[in-house]
């Protein structure tokens, strides 16, 4: 078929295609305006055959040996760059025939192609031709096209080659959510062949980031010293350039004495040495770190769990605090109230606590932790005794439970848990027995506020120091409380609420670490004991509790820089004697049978396939699931003596005891 004939049967298509078209109609001038809603599409396809058949071309492009007849008019209107060289004044204005470098045939192929019908289909052998060939032409399309397809492809492999392949052709978004992935994924990428590639420059560079998503700084150290190792020759004279953009001030002690003492390549690097060991002598004597704690661009999540609403709680709460919203979890093994909460690696741990049924109740020493992605509970080892009402916190990769109750003995015992060993340990008891303490950890001393001691409440405080294994007081309160709500804000423990042994308290106090001095805040707007105290974002959150009356749904948020408290978002019902923690790490949200991802990471792994070895090429150099089963021993101080569920504790904590509030 010649182009005469070729052309016709384009025209007799079009024509036999029928003529859409929208009609606006001037109601004073009676026109009538029609938008032929096919003619840009078919005037490009006329203009696709005319160029196949080289009809009215007029320029040549060559790549290598190849030659590539096109219309300067339609290059001009599709590319800045072939404007610029057909109408800027340039000697390629007037030339029929232009060889272009840097581009390879089969590339200029496709993009010519995409000037003419608005199509590219972009693969992972394509793309990493097509983007620096869309870049040097100046077609913004094809450019994004190319920026998309690449997002989609992003893995732990190869995330690092797409970044510098990103900032190498200047495509800014695309470098950003690489390095967002990046961020997110560091534990995984630290282990593929692209991490082990970068330069000491760029490995300071991430190491420094704010934003890495890992549970522990030792993370981060483990991938410096794995990166040093994989070229020891040569890289081991940067070790200490780079040590110094870990954060090993948020190490702790013992796992740097071990490092210390038998790290084989610091046993090489003395000046290495030198520098941990400042670390662990300012450690030791519990000095503020003189670097802020990473804070991973992840979601933020509150837990909350069990409480008291007529009898103990089994639920499970999480409350996002980017959208506002609560998500139903997986629920306690056992209804629990009087319990305490804490993040420990990524998990959350669900501490002590008591279970108040109808005709049955009794004391928990009792530990489970949840898996955030796999929406799961599995049991850890018992405590060495029940613990109702217990205050907890971690300190040192140890979690700590601090006083409670188990029947009518109050405690003045410490234990602290760890999670590699799975196992409890009893540490120095307190000077005081407290039930209903409130603890809080600031550079790394262990705080007990106020309680209950079986005949009053406290308003006495102590810190325990690891090290010497030891308790010792501290300024006292102003009020006496027990049931308060206890959290760390700004290197300050603030405590906020509680029952004085005849009415809630609404009063806040702040206490100074350094100058162990208290001071009155603003205070909350509803009194209130038994409620949950957490931080988020550099506020307060005062969540439900009881007032007395009734089991409280309201959360109050406490702004520092105003001493103001607001409302925020309340819970899903009321409840007092609940526990609480952050996790600012992944997790996946499931509800009403389907599942809320918050995270882009999985716990079974990363992608369903891994990616091709071409794309891999960009770059170049450059738990166990089992649901626990249900428990039916090692609880202690049972009683059915109890009154009928309903009836509060004065401060809020569940039924009244035998043995009085």
């Amino acid at each position: 078929m010649d182009g005469e004939t070729a052309l016709d049967a384009l025209q007799n298509l079009t024509s036999a295609a029928g003529t859409n078209y929208s009609i606006d109609k001037n109601s004073d001038l009676g026109d009538m305006y029609f938008n032929m809603t096919n003619y840009v599409g078919d005037t490009l396809k006329m203009m696709c055959m005319m160029r196949s058949h080289h009809m009215l071309t007029d320029v040549v492009l060559q790549a290598g040996s190849e030659q590539f007849h096109a219309h300067k008019l339609v290059l001009a209107s599709a590319s800045p760059y072939f404007k610029a060289m057909f109408t800027g004044g340039l000697k390629e204005c007037d030339m029929s025939h232009v060889k272009l470098q840097g581009v390879c045939p089969t590339t200029l192929a496709r993009i010519l192609q995409f000037m003419y019908t608005g199509i590219i289909r972009v693969t992972e052998v394509t793309v990493c031709q097509l983007l620096p060939a869309a870049t040097m032409f100046q077609v913004p399309d094809i450019i994004n096209a190319c920026c998309v397809f690449l997002e989609r492809q992003l893995d732990p492999s190869n995330v690092i080659g797409i970044a510098n392949f990103a900032e190498q052709h200047g495509c800014k978004e695309l470098h950003e959510k690489a390095n967002q992935f990046i961020e997110q994924h560091f534990t995984q990428i630290c282990q593929e062949e692209e991490f082990f590639q970068l330069s000491a420059m760029q490995l300071v560079a991430l190491v420094k980031k704010d934003a890495l998503n890992v549970q522990d700084e030792q993370d981060v150290y483990q991938a410096v010293l794995q990166w040093v190792k994989y070229d020891e020759e040569n890289r081991r004279p940067k070790m200490e350039h780079i040590l110094q953009a870990v954060r090993c001030q948020y190490l702790t002690p013992a796992f740097l004495s071990k490092q210390m003492k038998s790290c084989d390549l610091l046993k090489k690097l003395p000046q290495c040495r030198k520098y941990l060991a400042q670390i662990f002598k300012d450690m030791t004597l519990h000095k503020k770190p003189c670097v802020k704690e990473r804070t991973p661009n992840t979601p933020r999540v509150i837990y909350i769990a069990g409480g008291y609403l007529r009898y103990s709680l089994d639920i499970l709460e999480a409350f996002n605090a980017d959208d506002k919203t609560w998500t139903q979890l997986a629920k306690l093994t056992v209804p629990r109230s009087g319990l305490g909460g804490a993040f420990l690696k990524g998990m959350f741990y669900a501490v002590g606590g008591r279970n108040n049924a109808p005709g049955s109740s009794y004391d928990s020493d009792w530990v489970d932790r949840y898996h955030p992605v796999l929406d799961q509970w599995r049991p850890c080892s018992p405590m060495t005794t029940p613990r109702n009402r217990v205050g907890v916190a971690v300190m040192d990769g140890y979690l700590y439970a601090v006083g409670g109750s188990s029947g009518s003995d109050y405690h003045s015992s410490v234990e602290r848990y760890e999670p590699d060993e799975d196992r409890w340990t009893l540490v120095r008891p307190m000077q005081y027995k407290r039930l209903g303490v409130g603890v809080a950890v600031v550079n790394r001393m262990l705080y007990a506020m106020g309680g209950y001691d079986g005949i009053n409440r406290l308003n006495s405080a102590e810190s325990y120091h690891p090290e010497n294994d030891e308790w010792t007081p501290i300024s006292p309160m102003h009020v006496a409380r027990s049931g308060a709500g206890v959290a760390t804000l700004n290197n300050c423990v603030y405590v906020v609420g509680g029952y004085d042994g005849s009415k809630q308290l609404n009063s806040v106090e702040c206490y100074d670490t350094e100058k162990d001095t208290w001071e009155f805040r603003a205070p909350i707007r509803i009194s209130r004991s038994a409620l949950s105290l957490t931080v988020l974002d550099g506020k307060l959150y005062a969540m439900g509790g009881y007032d007395g009356t009734s089991f409280l749904s309201i959360v109050e948020v406490y702004d520092p820089t105003k001493d103001v408290w607001e409302e925020g978002e309340p819970l899903t019902s009321g409840r007092s004697g609940h526990a609480s923690a952050v996790s600012f790490h992944q997790c996946v949200i499931h509800c009403d049978q389907h599942e809320h991802s918050l995270s882009t990471e999985s716990s079974l792994g990363w992608c369903s396939t891994r990616p091709s070895s071409t794309l891999s090429a960009l770059a170049g150099s450059a738990l166990n699931g089992a649901v626990p089963e249900p428990r039916t021993s090692g609880v202690g101080a049972v009683s059915n003596s109890l009154s009928a569920p309903g009836r509060g504790l004065p401060d809020g904590s569940g039924p009244s005891l035998p043995y009085g509030p």
